[in-house]
């Protein structure tokens, strides 16, 4: 069974969605309307939209959308019951203790304490006679024991079965066990722990849960298979969507955070005083890590490696963080250092001073143009100035452009008019491409209706009338018992409105409110982001009843149509007059019962 409905609209009444959504995204009013910037996805014209009126939200950008619970749900990258429980926590409404199905919760709770197990069980072995092995390498690393401690380090022992037996004696199954990928399953069958004879790393989410595990292998250790070996997705957790050590960062990072690379630069950072540091989990830095650091701070700076991949993360991370609203700094460690590296060969005090001389965004770029280029020739020279002008023309703050046009024309000898005509011209482009852009990521948003409803192709017609029938049913709800009257579900066309259709009929039966959260359970982000746009479109604004009329009959038509062979299909228009007889027959019987 689900979370009462009158439980789930208290907890909606007490989060007004206008509220709710403001703690995240900057909101301005457009008539009933609120509009912002998507803070799940990068873009500089606001496509995202807040509906107060029937406390929606839809982005036009990438298409998802929803209730307030489904926007906790998303922002806080949690499911549809811990959002409603983090809901009713923050407003005060208690939650029954049974009647709903927790099953996913309970599972999530147990890989929790299976983590949490796993990090105790790593962190004794660390510090037996047995760990000496990796407690050696850390301390041999500059870190203290108090440091070990905080971070939960630990040690996996050379063993293919040592956790097994340890989880099992705990109480846990191997089925849970294989869902925490704490262990492995073998092509015979067998189970083995998944990581042994590695100094391993807790991995803890912001609100302070063990949601998976990095492994290390020893140096020279040529038989472990990788350097790393990280936890796969589980139902609690997704690489892209975190990161090492914003446990600890998120509460030291109201002005700035640290981006570095590796887990021991950020433990190595955070023993010498500098705790706003994180780094990417043994992936790519993704526009999610993105939007997590962007709800903590205000300003980002960027200290990867020196070599060419540390580079590389630098230009793809400075792209993701473009449209972020975050002031970006870049930091080039001399002698192409890592932070770890850097601060134990200096000291606090040499890394604080490489910070204070972060670099903005934009001169980190105008110094990498620069690369392969022979600025004492004449050639060399224009390529740079090309290429310096495309950088300056990317921001749009007039005196960013000023200072920096200016120290390029002194110290290159060219003139102030020549380099910002360039810059101009260059604009000019950038502004016809972001137009073109926005346009299409509003015509074609991340979830296109193809995406989500791939059985669009069948009839074009016929779905257009299950889209307007949705529409109307959602903007006027007392419609519902006439269109179950006269439109059974099996006749919709496509399997998703068929369900989005079905579950508006239940709800009405069972006397519910018929709004957009009956939707949240089971239909995925994509599915009730559609829904959302079809309730706040215009559709269904005038004449409904005619409307849904209409729509229900060219339903009907386009399943017989379907369902047809071709000689049944010569009889459609026939039927189609007699189907509207029918219908115009029953509406008029209808009305009359009514009177």
């Amino acid at each position: 069974m689900a979370i009462p409905h009158e439980v789930i609209e208290e907890i909606k009444y007490r989060n007004e969605i206008e509220s709710a959504i403001s703690q995240y995204v900057n909101l301005k009013r457009r008539g009933k309307n609120l509009v912002g910037l998507c803070p799940f996805h990068s873009e500089k014209t606001p496509s995202f939209t807040v509906y107060p009126e029937n406390g929606s939200f839809y982005c036009f950008g990438c298409g998802v959308g929803g209730d307030v619970i489904t926007f906790t749900g998303l922002i806080e990258n949690l499911d549809y019951i811990e959002s409603v429980k983090l809901l009713a926590e923050k407003s005060g409404v208690t939650l029954p203790q049974d009647g709903y199905d927790d099953s996913m919760q309970r599972l999530k709770n147990r890989i929790y304490d299976i983590n949490r197990e796993t990090a105790k069980f790593f962190h004794t072995q660390l510090m037996s006679d047995g760990g000496k092995w990796a407690l050696s390498y850390l301390l041999g690393r500059g870190l203290t024991l108090k440091t070990i401690k905080q971070f939960g380090l630990g040690a996996a022992p050379d063993s293919w079965d040592s956790l097994i037996n340890h989880l099992k004696e705990k109480g846990f199954t191997i089925n849970e066990m294989l869902t925490a990928n704490v262990i492995g399953k073998s092509q015979r069958g067998s189970f083995y722990d998944r990581f042994r004879k590695r100094v391993m790393f807790p991995i803890i989410n912001i609100r302070g849960n063990v949601v998976g595990f990095s492994g290390r292998a020893m140096p020279g250790d040529d038989k472990a298979g990788g350097k790393y070996v990280n936890t796969s997705d589980t139902p609690v957790y997704k690489k892209s969507e975190n990161l090492f050590g914003i446990n600890y960062a998120k509460n030291n990072c109201a002005e700035q955070m640290i981006l570095v690379e590796g887990n021991m630069d950020v433990i190595s950072l955070h023993q010498a005083g500098f705790s706003n540091a994180v780094a990417p989990l043994g992936t790519a830095f993704t526009p999610e890590q993105v939007n997590l650091i962007a709800r903590y701070t205000k300003e980002i700076v960027l200290m990867l490696d020196a070599d060419a991949a540390g580079q590389k993360a630098i230009r793809r991370a400075s792209q993701l963080l473009e449209n972020s609203g975050l002031n970006v700094k870049v930091v080039v460690i001399p002698d192409g250092k890592d932070p770890d590296e850097f601060i134990k060969n200096n000291g606090a005090d040499r890394f604080k001073a490489l910070l204070q001389g972060a670099v903005s965004d934009i001169e980190y770029k105008l110094l990498m143009a620069a690369d392969g280029l022979l600025l004492d020739t004449d050639d060399g020279r224009l390529k740079y100035l090309n290429n310096a002008a495309q950088i300056i023309s990317s921001t749009d703050d007039v005196m960013t452009r000023d200072i920096y046009i200016g120290r390029l024309c002194e110290k290159y000898g060219v003139s102030r008019t020549a380099l910002t005509a360039k810059v101009d011209e260059y604009r000019k482009q950038n502004k016809r491409f972001k137009q073109k852009q926005e346009i299409n990521d509003i015509l074609r948003p991340k979830y296109t209706k193809d995406d989500i409803n791939p059985e669009r192709r069948k009839s074009t017609r016929g779905v257009a009338a299950e889209e307007t029938l949705l529409a109307v049913l959602l903007q006027h709800p007392d419609f519902v018992e006439y269109a179950k009257e006269n439109l059974p579900s099996d006749k919709m066309i496509t399997d998703l409105n068929r369900r989005a259709y079905k579950t508006l009929l239940e709800a009405a039966q069972e006397g519910l409110s018929v709004d957009i959260s009956v939707f949240a359970q089971s239909f995925s982000a994509g599915e009730v982001g559609y829904l959302v746009s079809l309730q706040n479109g215009d559709k269904a604004s005038n004449n409904a009843k005619i409307v849904l009329k209409d729509c229900i009959k060219v339903i009907l038509e386009e399943n017989m149509l379907l369902n047809s062979s071709a000689d049944e299909a010569e009889g459609i228009e026939d039927w189609a007059s007699k189907l509207q007889e029918i219908i115009n027959k029953k509406a008029k019987g209808n009305e009359n019962n009514g009177r």
